[in-house]
Formats: C-alpha cells, sequence, structure tokens
C-alpha cells in the first residue's frame, strides 16, 4: 500500500524501483518562520553510514527522479531526498508564496529538524541551483557539494514575471497537458517503451497533488533562480559538477562557466549521457560521488 497522501495514480506503477520507494515516502510536519502551521514535507531516508547525503531534484519534480540513485547511495551513505517547497508530494499550502526565497527557508527548516549536520548536497537541474542558493546561504550545513546538470547560469526563465493573467494559467496547464498526452498518445500507440513510459508517469505525479498549479503558477512568475549566477562565485565548498556531453537542455557551457567560477571545483563529463544522469547512468554518477566524497 501506498501512503495516504499520495494521489491515486499512483497505483498505475509498474516498475519495482519506483513502486518501492513511493511506498517508502512519508511526509513529517517541519515548522518553518514561513506559516504559524507546520509543513507536511515529503522525504526518505535510506542507509545509516556516514557522511549524509541530501538530494535535490529538478523543477516540477519529486524525489521519485532518485529512484534509481538512492538504493546504490544509501549502501555507501546515510542518503535523504526531500521534496522542495512548492514541488512533489510536500504540502502546498494555499496562502504561502513559493519562490527560491521561501523554498531555501523551507529546506534549511527541514534540514534542521531532521539532519542537522553538515551534508553532501547534491542537486540535479534546477535542484543545483537550489543547492547552490542554499550553500551560499547556510554554508556550515554543507559539507560539499555536487551539481548534476545544474541550472544557474541557464534554464532559468526571467521571463515568467512577465506574465499575467490568464496567460499564467494558460502556461501552466500547458505544462501539464503536454506530459499527459504524451502519455496517453505514447501508451496507447505504444510508441513508448516501459522505462519511457515509467519516466513519464513519475514525471506527472505532482500534477495530481492539492494547489499544484498554484504553486508552479507562483514559482514560474518569481523568475526562479534568474538572478542567481552572481552569486554562484561565492561557493566557497568542494564542488563536483557531473554534466552530461548529450545535454539537450542547458547545452555544454554552462558547465564550463561552472567550472571557471567555483573555486575548488572539479568537472566530470558523462559520455553519451543526457540531462538526468541520476536516471540514466546511476552507477557511474554513484561512483563518481564516492570518489568525490572520499577524496
Amino acid at each position: 500500500m501506498f501512503p495516504d497522501f499520495l494521489p491515486q495514480d499512483f497505483n498505475l506503477l509498474e516498475h519495482s524501483d519506483s513502486i518501492l520507494l513511493a511506498k517508502n515516502i512519508k511526509r513529517d510536519p517541519i515548522l518553518t518562520p514561513l506559516s504559524s502551521r507546520a509543513i507536511a514535507t515529503a522525504d526518505v531516508k535510506s542507509g545509516t553510514t556516514e557522511p549524509a547525503i541530501l538530494l535535490l531534484h529538478g523543477f516540477d519534480s519529486s524525489l521519485l527522479e532518485f529512484r534509481r540513485l538512492i538504493p546504490l547511495l544509501a549502501s555507501e551513505c546515510q542518503t535523504w531526498a526531500v521534496d522542495l517547497l512548492g514541488f512533489g508530494f510536500t504540502e502546498r499550502l494555499p496562502h504561502l508564496s513559493y519562490n527560491p526565497q521561501t523554498i531555501r527557508e523551507h529546506l534549511y527548516a527541514f534540514w534542521q529538524s531532521k539532519i542537522a549536520r553538515p551534508v553532501i548536497l547534491v542537486g540535479t537541474s534546477m535542484g543545483g541551483a537550489t543547492a547552490i542558493d542554499f550553500t551560499t546561504t547556510y554554508p556550515k550545513a554543507v559539507q560539499k557539494l555536487v551539481l548534476i546538470n545544474s541550472v544557474g547560469y541557464s534554464g532559468s526563465f526571467p521571463v515568467g514575471k512577465l506574465l499575467f493573467e490568464p496567460l499564467d494559467w494558460l502556461a501552466v496547464e500547458f505544462w501539464r497537458q503536454r506530459r499527459i498526452q504524451s502519455l496517453y498518445w505514447g501508451k496507447n500507440f505504444g510508441l513508448l517503451d516501459s522505462q519511457t513510459e515509467d519516466i513519464l508517469r513519475c514525471a506527472t505525479l505532482p500534477s495530481h497533488m492539492p494547489n499544484w498549479e498554484l504553486a508552479i503558477n507562483q514559482f514560474t512568475r518569481s523568475g526562479g533562480y534568474y538572478q542567481l549566477s552572481e552569486r554562484i562565485h561565492l561557493v566557497d565548498r568542494s564542488t563536483l559538477i557531473l554534466w552530461g556531453e548529450c545535454d539537450d537542455l542547458l547545452g555544454t557551457e554552462a558547465a564550463h562557466r561552472f567550472n571557471r567560477a567555483i573555486a575548488n571545483a572539479e568537472l566530470v563529463w558523462l559520455p553519451g549521457v543526457g540531462h538526468a544522469p541520476q536516471w540514466e547512468q546511476p552507477t557511474t554518477v554513484v561512483r563518481h560521488i564516492v570518489r568525490f566524497i572520499n577524496s
């Protein structure tokens, strides 16, 4: 049985790694300065060996993004994954604002409540931008940093600040329907292999959560992490940059810029990999992370 706060569509999952991770998702009440009411925050914890790793997912994604990574990492280190404020299966309170600042405050409250010691912070895509923002604001909470095809120099959307009603809501609905229709038509016409179907299924699940539209709309209209590039040089933690050579979403130039801007950085290229190494080549990603931790 899946936790009762998850949408019914979880029952359509077929891959064992997705099902196993989903059954282990829990929601912890996290008190933050953002609200007098605790925010029910979705997370998973696996493994016991120090140090602690904290995984941060990408835009409109969830901790399910790490379904292939967590079992491998947990055999080496204590591994946490959390759904950021406004995303995944974390509660979206209607009176909150959803933007990089509130995401950072919520993440810090989660870290204080559940981990409370320096972590190896791993961010993928937008989660990389969240990780940089968190590290430069709360450096004592971070032991080392891993960026995987990270937003920061590209991949944000400052044009979102220019959206107004009803265009903002139409854009959010278009984003939802794009995934849902890809899954529907692909499945019904036999165009998807089982792994691609699982990827699309996991990607659509957060959109079934209450107030999903509100949070995505607000985050988009905030412009996301469009101003982060001015702070990347402030990262003062050892940083591993993992980048898929075939990333057709962010390209590859941003990887070089991260490597130049961060004083103590190491850039590792992943041949034949696109924007999501965490599920394209999880074994390779874990090997590099473990080596980096132990170096």
